[in-house]
């Protein structure tokens, strides 16, 4: 397409539609009726300039002036809580279960390399010797390591412990600007930690007290960041591979779905740390306590099969419906 061809033939249009979105207060009839119909027009323009030019000045020019005139267009917008249903029901559901794949490669892959971890260490006294001291080693299996889910208030905990595992989470959806190149080193960095900690206890005799105190929380906590992990790797990847569409195009689409996960974990991530700061130190038996963490993770994912295969087989992909790039046109 000839680009300089295209801007000559089709400048009056845009600059009429900014005449008019500059007027928006005091249009007539017929006026509001043309700007309808050069909101569609223009918008035709944009994604004809998005399939076939690589002008970022142009596509930003169309992209901000699509983006005014359906504002305009489109008036009053969904209630607060309807888009609230939405995100619940759709935005970050459909999400997390188009990315199944990657998160189940995901959660295969670190819990490889964290039993191996665990493995190792445990039948290494020198690997053992190395990190730490036989009195610090005993410290930990036989006190601190049951003590650090008790000796702070569970409200300051259940805040630590979220503001950690988010961190976690959104290091991981950060990273996918850079490919999601850095994801697997700060999987491994949990991984390490997990090990560890299951190498030194099981090999001193108290791999119950480690499933016992690690499985309330663990499972729920595990699932959401490597859910983010996943979604990140998955954004990262499609920089790479596009799938013959505008990679421009489709990075900004799935950068918007996975804002959806950002979001969705903080609600999730709340309820692991609630979990581990009231649950897992509590007097609880030991069987209620585990049954609770594994009710809430057959719950979390039984939520995202139901509502994201749903929204999936609708068609949805957790965009925004009112993207300047992927507004309907005619």
């Amino acid at each position: 397409m000839d680009v300089d061809a295209f801007v000559l033939a089709h400048r009056p249009t845009w600059d009429r539609l900014e005449q008019l979105l500059k007027r928006r207060r005091h249009l007539t009839g017929a006026e509001v009726d043309e700007l309808v119909d050069l909101y569609q027009r223009v918008s035709t323009h944009l994604s004809v300039v998005r399939s076939a030019s690589t002008d970022t000045v142009l596509v930003g020019r169309l992209s901000g002036l699509v983006a005014r005139a359906r504002a305009e267009v489109t008036g009053a917008r969904a209630p607060l809580w309807s888009e609230f249903i939405r995100f619940w029901t759709v935005s970050f559901p459909v999400v997390a279960f188009r990315c199944w794949r990657w998160w189940l490669g995901t959660a295969v892959v670190f819990f490889a390399v964290t039993v191996v971890i665990a493995v190792w260490i445990a039948s290494n006294p020198d690997v053992q010797a190395a990190m730490a001291t036989p009195a610090e080693i005993e410290q930990l299996v036989n006190h601190d390591f049951a003590e650090y889910y008790r000796e702070n208030p569970a409200g300051s905990f259940a805040l630590q412990v979220w503001t950690n595992n988010f961190w976690v989470a959104l290091q991981c959806i950060a990273f996918s600007i850079l490919l999601g190149i850095p994801i697997p080193y700060v999987l491994l960095q949990n991984a390490l930690n997990v090990g560890a900690a299951a190498g030194l206890m099981f090999d001193a005799g108290k791999g119950a007290v480690f499933l016992d105190l690690i499985t309330p929380h663990g499972l729920i906590e595990l699932t959401a960041v490597l859910l983010a992990a996943a979604a990140g790797m998955r954004l990262g990847w499609t920089a790479i591979v596009p799938g013959g569409r505008p990679r421009a195009q489709v990075l900004a689409e799935q950068a918007r779905a996975v804002i959806s996960v950002a979001i969705g974990l903080i609600v999730v991530l709340l309820v692991a740390g609630l979990i581990e700061a009231l649950v897992t130190p509590s007097p609880l038996p030991t069987a209620v306590r585990i049954g609770i963490g594994v009710t809430a993770e057959i719950a979390f994912l039984s939520y995202v099969l139901y509502f994201g295969r749903r929204a999936a087989l609708a068609g949805e992909t957790g965009d925004l419906d009112d993207a300047p790039d992927v507004v309907p046109t005619r």
